[in-house]
């Protein structure tokens, strides 16, 4: 699928944590919604920048999601999400896919992860609908 057909499924729209990411089209389960874009720098980069746009590839890799380019970006984390993160191990890219299937005026959301749950999402509280 390509940027433009992406583009033509998916809208940022206000949500209950600020601007989120929604579906103006359904997508199937295993559907590609969007790729994590951005600067691919190392930790030791990312951990100088720091901010709360750094997508953790690996050891060695991190996307810097920060432009407003990235629609990524706009995805909020969900306790009970409608869509993963898959890194593809050849191209060390990040995809979002859907979990489940998503109808369209659904929020498209996904997992942060445990350790950016604990560090950034705990302290001030999720605010997740699942939450």
């Amino acid at each position: 699928m390509s940027k433009k057909d992406i583009a033509k499924k998916i809208a940022v729209k206000r949500s209950s944590a600020g601007l989120g990411l929604f579906a103006i089209q359904d997508f199937k389960k295993g559907e590609l919604v969007i790729e994590y874009t951005g600067d691919r720098i190392t930790d030791a980069e990312a951990q100088k920048r720091g901010g709360k746009y750094l997508f953790q590839v690996n050891d060695n890799l991190t996307i810097d999601g920060t432009k407003r380019h990235n629609t990524g970006r706009y995805m909020n984390h969900a306790c009970k999400p409608n869509a993963e993160a898959e890194h593809d191990e050849e191209t060390d890219r990040i995809y979002i896919r859907a979990k489940k299937p998503i109808k369209s005026g659904e929020e498209i959301t996904y997992h942060y992860g445990k350790d950016y749950f604990k560090r950034m999402i705990q302290p001030v509280g999720c605010k997740c609908a699942s939450c």
